[in-house]
């Protein structure tokens, strides 16, 4: 759990990079509905969780840095005993003033009368403008009335993407967001692990699913996303989200499922055979894929760019797809024309945190971001033949293969935080 003061802090050095002549406006994630009045589960914005830790709808915080009567102040709902019978307990104002350490808190219906007096007098206004509609559509109502007020008070001039400088802070992970992150992990690899105990011909993928939500579901946490359980030819489809088919013997079986802890996620891929023994041509390409993990796992380090370690997944991947014929010519031919994208069109990583395909800049001017300590990546090479691709031999078809860790940079050697879920091939077997 991250305390109150870890919240405050953020909110403080936030404000310190923004200056004291601007303000910022945050809006709490509106409810969503799935279908008539059926909503989907509530999930707090991921930008206004780091801020505050508040995971109710209804809510925005506003930062006036250098203000007097407090530079801190969350509008969010009251009270309500009838509604509360209905949707559950809310914190209300004077709760949530004390609790997440904030200067002040107001009702959201008050947000009219209040909020355009704050603003009045900053030069600029950072926000998410274009993420919410509506919230920006209330946001450019406030500005207008300060600039037809009687008397013409000072209004901002300028609107200014916040994500920059919050997006920014994101990437470095606290210690105990790290402790959160390891627990995510932790979640997901038992999933990884009783999906791997129920996998076996006859079964069906949903079941499958249905296993590892139960599995993340009774530790406390959600899924951080829907799960992909992809049998045979299922697993060359990057995104496949069916979960219909029958597990059959003889086929390998894609799982990419990973826990959200407090809004913090861990993502996992492994693949192994349905029926508990590799063939040698799925062997093959498990070693392929097995050793590119290895090697981009070992290029997460402080002072290596974040473009090595795919680098180092597309070496081997070249050379092993080269060495079985399944690409033409040499691997160094394989890599400058591209020609191993036919097989391992992705990326090899991305960011990790609140979010599963996390925020931050992967290029800094026009260069590849340098990690650094307490960064977390996700380090998930492929090989990916279609089973309709008539360039390669009939044994090679509808074989796809993804090996996926999350991966905290560290002063040292990478902490592999999903370590515990098999991967060795000979592991996979036993």
């Amino acid at each position: 759990m991250i305390a109150a003061a870890e919240y405050a802090r953020r909110r403080r050095e936030l404000m310190r990079m923004t200056g004291e002549d601007a303000v910022l406006i945050l809006a709490a994630a509106p409810e969503r509905m799935r279908n008539a009045d059926a909503p989907w589960p509530y999930r707090q914005d991921s930008d206004f969780h780091y801020l505050t830790g508040f995971d109710e709808p209804d809510a925005v915080l506003a930062l006036l840095p250098g203000r007097a009567h407090g530079e801190t102040v969350l509008f969010c709902r009251e009270r309500d005993a009838e509604r509360e019978r209905w949707d559950g307990e809310r914190m209300g104002t004077d709760r949530a003033a004390r609790e997440l350490r904030l200067d002040d808190a107001f009702p959201i219906d008050d947000i009219d009368d209040i909020l355009p007096g704050m603003i009045e007098g900053r030069a600029r206004v950072y926000c998410h403008f274009g993420q919410e509609p509506d919230f920006d559509a209330r946001l450019l109502a406030w500005m207008r009335r300060l600039r037809t007020a009687r008397g013409g008070g000072v209004v901002p001039k300028d609107l200014v993407a916040l994500s920059h400088l919050l997006h920014d802070m994101r990437l470095f992970k606290s210690r105990d967001e790290l402790a959160l992150m390891r627990r995510s992990a932790e979640v997901a690899g038992a999933a990884h692990v009783a999906a791997m105990a129920m996998a076996r011909p006859g079964v069906a993928e949903y079941e499958i699913e249905g296993e590892i939500l139960r599995t993340i579901r009774g530790r406390g946490a959600f899924p951080a996303f829907p799960p992909t359980v992809a049998g045979g030819a299922n697993a060359c489809v990057m995104h496949y989200h069916a979960n219909r088919a029958t597990l059959r013997d003889g086929d390998l079986l894609l799982i990419d499922a990973g826990a959200e802890v407090d809004c913090y996620a861990s993502d996992i891929t492994r693949t192994y055979p349905v029926g508990g023994r590799f063939s040698p041509t799925q062997r093959a390409l498990y070693d392929i894929v097995h050793e590119a993990q290895l090697a981009a796992i070992d290029a997460v380090r402080p002072g290596r760019s974040f473009a090595e370690s795919h680098d180092a997944a597309v070496r081997v991947i070249a050379h092993g797809l080269c060495a079985l014929d399944i690409l033409p010519g040499d691997p160094a031919r394989a890599i400058a024309e591209g020609s191993y994208k036919t097989y391992f069109p992705s990326k090899t990583g991305h960011w990790l945190g609140l979010d599963v395909h996390d925020v931050g800049d992967y290029r800094i001017d026009g260069e590849p971001r340098i990690l650094e300590e307490g960064m977390v990546v996700t380090v998930e090479p492929g090989i990916y033949i279609p089973s309709d691709d008539k360039r390669v031999d009939e044994r090679w078809r509808g074989i796809g293969i993804r090996i996926e860790d999350d991966v905290a940079v560290t002063r040292g050697a990478p902490e592999v935080m999903t370590a515990m879920v098999p991967k060795a091939p000979a592991d996979l077997e036993r």
